[in-house]
């Protein structure tokens, strides 16, 4: 096939979560390059996007475009532009793009049809909130941004948190209520016929200081010297170990594929409480790719290669 690799227009001096999109894009082109395909990449820009597909003429768009001008919260403009274009591409569409990009909303539909998630609260009127701890996050940008450990607070204190991770990073806020548990990133990959869930990652707090939040933030995503990123670690294994718990989880990724119509490759991120109950955080419909990611970790432990994992991507596709 003649694929084109589409990715975010990144700045020379873009944060290291813009960068490694870069990272990604040379990788999936080597990738798909040594499967024997065609490639091309190139970065997406909405005014030049019509004359790149006429000049490019390709087959499929491998789309990892996680943001515009910066912004993650515009990165649905892509698949809707190439969809218009009647161009085929990777992952999914604008419309479940752009719910999912919405922290808020996510969570209101998913409690709407009855998926378990932690509360949560939104401004300005904040309601319901209260004494509990809760994490202050942003309501559509990824990457961790924001996620510090001062991220963590009381209710009092969200309001004063919110408001100035607003002035900083810029965007909407909202607070999550914090649940002390176990962490599980989930890697699905499929379409709307068929959805395959891969070895299910647990993310573990290793010799973690005490009162130290318990949260894979930016430091530990980004900054592979930090202490934080050494002591976060990856394990697999609870399907077997604790096979109960495996097919809860299983479940809550079934219902999240259909209820949002997803597809490509998604990361559904958890808080597994200490009865055992999974809670739904996030969905990422746009998750790292890159050979040293998560993703291509539960690749690796499902035996698929990182070049396997890229071409299964396109087909799915397909």
């Amino acid at each position: 096939m003649k694929i084109l690799v589409l990715h975010s227009d990144v700045p020379p001096d873009g944060p290291p979560e813009d960068q490694d999109t870069l990272v990604a894009a040379q990788a999936v082109s080597k990738a798909l390059a040594g499967r024997g395909h065609r490639v091309s990449s190139a970065a997406f820009r909405e005014e030049r996007l019509g004359a790149l597909i006429r000049r490019e003429t390709p087959d499929m768009v491998f789309n990892l475009v996680e943001g515009v001008d910066g912004k993650g919260l515009l990165a649905p403009l892509a698949p809707r532009l190439l969809a218009e274009m009647e161009v085929p591409f990777t992952g999914v569409g604008a419309k479940a793009m752009e719910m999912t990009c919405d922290k808020p909303l996510t969570k209101s539909l998913m409690r709407g049809a009855g998926l378990a998630t932690p509360d949560w609260c939104v401004p300005p009127d904040w309601a319901g909130l209260d004494g509990r701890l809760y994490i202050v996050k942003a309501a559509q940008e990824d990457g961790s941004i924001g996620l510090d450990d001062g991220c963590v607070v009381a209710g009092p204190d969200v309001k004063t948190r919110a408001a100035a991770c607003a002035v900083r990073f810029g965007g909407r806020w909202f607070a999550e209520e914090y649940v002390e548990g176990r962490e599980f990133n989930i890697a699905l990959l499929g379409n709307r016929r068929s959805l395959r869930i891969m070895p299910m990652a647990e993310m573990t707090f290793a010799d973690w200081p005490a009162g130290k939040p318990r949260i894979v933030g930016y430091g530990a995503k980004w900054d592979d010297a930090s202490a934080a990123s050494r002591q976060t670690l990856r394990r697999f294994g609870v399907e077997r170990a604790e096979p109960l718990l495996a097919a809860k989880l299983r479940a809550a990724c079934e219902d999240v594929w259909a209820l949002f119509s997803l597809t490509g490759f998604v990361r559904v991120d958890f808080r597994v409480t200490a009865a055992g109950e999974p809670l739904i955080l996030e969905i990422n419909v746009n998750p790292c790719i890159s050979p040293d990611a998560g993703f291509a970790a539960a690749a690796q432990e499902a035996g698929m290669s990182y070049a396997a994992l890229i071409e299964e991507i396109v087909r799915v596709a397909r």
